[in-house]
């Protein structure tokens, strides 16, 4: 009896020990586009963001994430440089992203023990996000034309921490590079006008907020069937 006590035990370690858990959730909180109009500051939030998250915590050191983000974006010269300023273009834009990845925790997070938790994480992977091709119209406004799709390299930084025992919050600071410079109508198709600004980089958009979720998810089972 004791061995198979033992042995029990040692079952239920092994068990634990790779475990895995699911979180889903809610992103919200401001972004803001960095490109050839308006601010030229990486981070300054000036549009609302939000939307849903998921992950699956494969280890205590790595998760897989999906996401999707709805994010306003704008700019204006007149929060530019003098040069931009004199220039006087403004936009608006939104952008519609579902990102798939992997997340990596600094540090061991592990949810079933009932102990709380706290890792910085950095995410990346691939975005496809829908956006509003752009291009300066007859009277010198800038005006969307069509709706694109477009992809985009995620860079994430954040820190998290367990809320009980069934609720994870989280902040994270997130840049995307995307693969288009026309967010903001600096290269539109020829057909609908000629470029400005620095044509060699693309734009990139800024998330910045807080994700809070609920976990859930039971210690896996070494059956047969």
């Amino acid at each position: 009896m004791r061995y198979l006590a033992s042995l029990l035990f040692i079952v239920f370690f092994v068990q634990s020990a790779t475990s895995q858990t699911y979180e889903v959730g809610l992103m919200a909180g401001g972004a803001n586009y960095i490109g050839d109009v308006g601010s030229t500051y990486y981070i300054a939030p000036n549009d609302v963001a939000f939307g849903v998250i998921a992950k699956w915590n494969r280890s205590k050191r790595h998760a897989f994430r999906a996401s999707f983000l709805y994010a306003g974006l704008d700019g204006d010269d007149s929060k530019g440089d003098d040069r931009r300023k004199e220039r006087g273009l403004s936009f608006d834009n939104s952008v519609k992203e579902l990102s798939v990845g992997m997340e990596f925790n600094f540090w061991d997070w592990f949810l079933y023990d009932g102990k709380p938790q706290f890792t910085p994480y950095l995410y990346s992977g691939l975005t496809a996000f829908n956006y509003g091709a752009q291009a300066i119209d007859a009277s010198n406004q800038i005006e969307a034309y069509s709706d694109k799709w477009s992809f985009a390299i995620p860079m994430v930084v954040g820190i998290k921490k367990t809320l009980g025992r069934d609720f994870v919050i989280g902040a994270e600071i997130g840049a995307r590079y995307t693969f288009t410079d026309n967010l903001d109508g600096s290269d539109p198709d020829d057909r609908f006008g000629t470029g400005f600004g620095n044509l060699n980089n693309n734009d990139w958009y800024v998330f910045t907020g807080i994700t809070i979720s609920y976990t859930w998810g039971r210690i896996p089972c070494y059956c047969a069937f």
